[in-house]
């Protein structure tokens, strides 16, 4: 059964070429699925015969790509988390993936096809939902500071230490 809900990322051409960069990030992680052509002309003047979209499913959730032509850019409205389990997996995805060292901020990344991503180790989330709102609040102010997440770091802030004194101790 088809799922109701899948997410079109719009491309202006390439989406078969970025499906192939993202298979080899995530590996089996990523099950390629189909691809369709374009049929009849349309205002993409896309050529008949070539791809229009090419659908994937990442971690279990569907994706498709859709070779729309030039009207609609990818943007930091939407992103795509992936939560990571430890640093490890946090800095092979930061490494695979960012391509834009000036569009990087607090764990955001955007990739060579614009698309914005957000790398984050398990447990941010606990941290910042944390009853304690003083910890809660260290943890933020850390990843105000940073590109990368670095998880020692946040968990630092987290037990007690600032994001200043963090930076300053190097």
């Amino acid at each position: 059964m088809k799922p109701k809900v899948i997410t079109y990322i719009w491309f202006d051409s390439g989406a078969e070429e970025a499906v192939k960069f993202y298979k080899n990030v995530f590996g089996d992680n990523l099950v390629v699925g189909n691809a369709a052509p374009y049929l009849v002309d349309t205002p993409s003047n896309k050529p008949i015969g070539s791809v229009m979209t090419v659908e994937f499913e990442l971690f279990g959730q569907k994706f498709a790509l859709l070779n729309g032509g030039p009207f609609f850019k990818p943007s930091e409205a939407i992103s795509f988390m992936i939560e990571c389990r430890d640093q490890k997996e946090v800095d092979a995805y930061w490494d695979a993936l960012s391509s834009d060292p000036n569009a990087e901020a607090c764990g955001w990344l955007k990739d060579k096809y614009g698309i914005s991503w957000q790398i984050v180790p398990k447990g941010l989330d606990e941290m910042l939902a944390s009853g304690d709102r003083l910890a809660a609040a260290r943890v933020m102010k850390a990843i105000l500071g940073m590109k990368k997440i670095v998880l020692a770091d946040l968990e630092k802030a987290f037990r007690g230490y600032d994001a200043d004194s963090l930076r300053k101790a190097g």
